[in-house]
């Protein structure tokens, strides 16, 4: 439970989510470190020393300036990812021994894409699996469905080149991207005091409309206010990567590609750039093996809650006594809890994640592993916001019920989740709130469905999709500190919901139920980190899921509601310890 002295401690220094102030002062290291142990303040001093973290610059007013060199290079597409290798290696060594021209210079930075289409479409998380052995950060994001996304992941590509191989084609192709895997880090964004305006200036220097698929992802945490705990702290408060080394999924093709980016300001010099992505390159395997999507048959040693189901029906019931009082303002509360699942083998968190691939339609696949970390990977349904120029779009989604097991049952569950006072109180609160949101930074705003149902393989719940047009760009920060948190992970009011929330939970979110995306140079998009596991090592996996507590919750039910949307996890695994 997080004490009154940390929280006070706490505001000298937090900027709430929901702040709109861009021009603000970065907030000195060394109050920002009173809230971290020594231990891990080493490790980020070490971790920054290694590579370019883009977010060191931040008290330079110089280096918030775009790089001055950014492109994008595409070569003639090849027949197999081995052939894609070799090209992208020897493009490499090519850009090695001719750099551009500025990359000696003192205030030289940039970042260079270099991409090979493949004629034949291979899965990026089987490319991403062929990386198992490597020691680097990865990740991995896949889209929802075209009838779910209406196009959110259309993308301008550069044609496959001349037929010179210079990689300066004249064409262009518009491609459906499925699914995108990376390794390494070509920069990352790492800090332990809350994104700020000044951090997502330092992610977007980086990015330009003219490179669309140059894109950081990554994750935010669900409350930079709560203590950071062991099993979080290589995240931070927030971890992006632009990868090293991508692999891009599209509709009927694939792409391997490679990226450098350097900036002398920040210490990471164009030599040391590309002679770290060459190092790269070579552990990378050129075989892509089909992946099965089974995960090896294991048992379950130990499954322990976090908190009990007796604490949780204690504060279930204590919250439901908060929202009925007439002197609060507090009409809903979402409360969490953490699963702890020790295996008798490792879990394989990019198999997992396949898995949840098989019934993932309409929903986001995520993956993020930063170096000598657990992944953090989930199967979310709710997006947050997609942005692509100006334009803006947002949905809401509460309330829940299972699927039916045959198509009259499963209907008369779905009049029922219509029909349900609770559940509609729990769902208005939530499109409201967004709508709200949105008519702050936007224009013409637009509610349509306005209540509908979402079903997913397991689950069905109430949706509504929102759409508004943005009145600048830099409005994006806005948007993402303002959505964030939503009434659907959150509660309402805000902070009300969150100062509870901080004092009832006893185990660190981390980055479940945050924003889990991409930013891009003209478009970006991120999901909300629920249906989320933080898999470690040796440690088996800490599985995460919430529920919305308002009048007319009942604890016991609320319970089951846990159980039913981590059965996605739990449902690959064994219950039981087999019998000796």
């Amino acid at each position: 439970m997080a004490s009154s002295s940390f929280r006070a401690a706490a505001r000298h220094y937090y900027l709430p989510p929901d702040s709109h102030v861009k021009n603000l002062t970065p907030l000195p290291i060394s109050i920002t470190f009173r809230h971290f142990p020594l231990h891990q303040q080493r490790y980020y001093n070490q971790l920054c020393s290694s590579s370019m973290n883009g977010c060191q610059g931040n008290n330079n007013p110089t280096i918030q300036l775009p790089v001055k060199n950014i492109e994008t290079r595409t070569f003639p597409a090849v027949s197999s990812n081995a052939l894609a290798m070799e090209s992208l290696k020897s493009a490499i060594s090519h850009l090695k021994s001719q750099p551009p021209p500025s990359s000696s210079s003192s205030a030289s930075s940039g970042i260079i894409r270099l991409q090979v289409p493949i004629q034949q479409q291979i899965e990026a998380i089987d490319w991403l699996h062929a990386q198992n052995q490597l020691l680097l950060p990865r990740c991995f994001f896949s889209g929802r469905t075209q009838s779910a996304t209406s196009n959110l992941f259309i993308d301008r590509i550069a044609s496959y080149g001349n037929a010179n191989g210079n990689g300066n084609g004249n064409g262009s192709v518009v491609n459906n991207l499925i699914s995108v895997a990376g390794i390494g880090s070509a920069v990352f964004f790492r800090h332990i005091h809350p994104f700020s305006y000044a951090d997502w200036k330092s992610i977007k220097r980086f990015l330009s409309r003219e490179s669309p698929l140059i894109r950081a992802y990554g994750a935010i945490r669900f409350d930079a206010r709560a203590d950071i705990s062991t099993e979080w702290e290589e995240f931070g408060s927030f971890y992006f990567m632009i990868p090293q080394v991508e692999f891009d999924e599209l509709e009927d093709y694939s792409m391997l590609a490679t990226t450098v980016a350097w900036d002398n300001a920040l210490s990471w010099t164009w030599d040391k750039a590309i002679n770290d992505l060459q190092a790269t390159m070579d552990q990378v395997s050129s075989m892509v093996v089909k992946l099965r999507k089974e995960v090896p048959r294991t048992f379950i040693l130990s499954n322990n809650h976090i908190p009990s189901k007796a604490y949780w029906k204690s504060a279930v019931n204590q919250a439901l006594q908060i929202i009925s009082r007439s002197d609060t303002e507090l009409t809903k509360v979402v409360f969490a809890r953490s699963s702890r699942v020790i295996t008798t083998t490792d879990i394989d968190p990019i198999t997992w994640l396949a898995c949840l691939q098989v019934e993932g339609e309409n929903a986001y696949q995520f993956c993020l592993q930063p170096p000598n970390a657990p992944a953090f990977i989930g199967n979310t349904p709710e997006q947050l916001f997609h942005r692509k120029w100006l334009e803006i779009k947002s949905e809401a989604l509460a309330g829940t019920r299972a699927r039916g097991e045959s198509m009259p049952v499963d209907l008369q569950i779905e009049l029922d989740l219509l029909s349900s006072p609770k559940d509609h109180l729990e769902f208005t609160i939530v499109r409201e709130s967004i709508r709200k949101k949105l008519e702050d930074v936007c224009s013409d705003v637009v509610v349509q469905p306005k209540k509908s149902i979402r079903k997913l393989p397991r689950v069905q719940h109430l949706y509504a999709k929102l759409a508004g047009r943005l009145r600048n760009e830099d409005d994006e920060f806005e948007i993402l500190s303002s959505l964030h948190p939503s009434p659907a992970v959150c509660g309402f009011p805000t902070e009300e919901a969150r100062v509870l929330i901080a004092e009832t939970e006893v185990f660190d979110r981390g980055m479940y139920a945050g924003p889990v995306g991409w930013f891009g140079g003209g478009e970006s998009e991120f999901a909300v980190g629920i249906r989320s596991a933080l898999v470690e090592k040796g440690l088996g996996a800490l599985i995460y899921a919430g529920t919305g507590i308002v009048e007319g919750s009942n604890a016991s039910l609320e319970w089951e509601e846990l159980e039913l949307k981590i059965s996605q996890f739990t449902k690959l695994l064994k219950l039981e310890v087999p019998t000796r």
